[in-house]
């Protein structure tokens, strides 16, 4: 958790759960409760069965809802695996923009995130 309390508003965190991976924007840190108010950005999903590893769907969570959140689970992201997915974000053209697709693709992301580090929660 010391990790955390060293995250600062407007820092690149990320969450890793199976396959997915939640880029978030810290809002801020709640010291007291060791959690952090973040603000998912983006969610990569690995494409399953295909050969290269670079292969993966990217989910604009821009418009959808933060989240406050155990600091304990999230790490600083690195410079140069959000740095190219932000620039694909920003060129996402509207029709791949769905906000109920993406709100369910965070929904379900948060389930398995519950049920992978349920004492995380407690």
């Amino acid at each position: 958790m010391d990790c955390a309390l060293n995250f600062k508003p407007g820092q690149i965190v990320s969450l890793e759960c199976g396959d997915a991976c939640l880029h978030s924007e810290v809002i801020q840190v709640v010291e007291v409760r060791q959690v952090c108010w973040v603000r998912p950005l983006m969610l990569v999903v690995l494409v399953s069965g295909k050969d290269s590893p670079e292969e993966y769907t990217l989910s604009d969570l821009r418009d959808g809802a933060d989240l406050l959140w155990p600091g304990s689970l999230f790490r600083v992201a690195f410079d140069t695996e959000v740095i190219s997915l932000l620039t694909e974000l920003q060129s996402l053209d509207s029709e791949k923009k769905d906000g109920a697709i993406a709100s369910r693709q965070l929904r379900d992301f948060v389930d398995r995130v519950w049920e992978a580090f349920p004492s995380a929660f407690h």
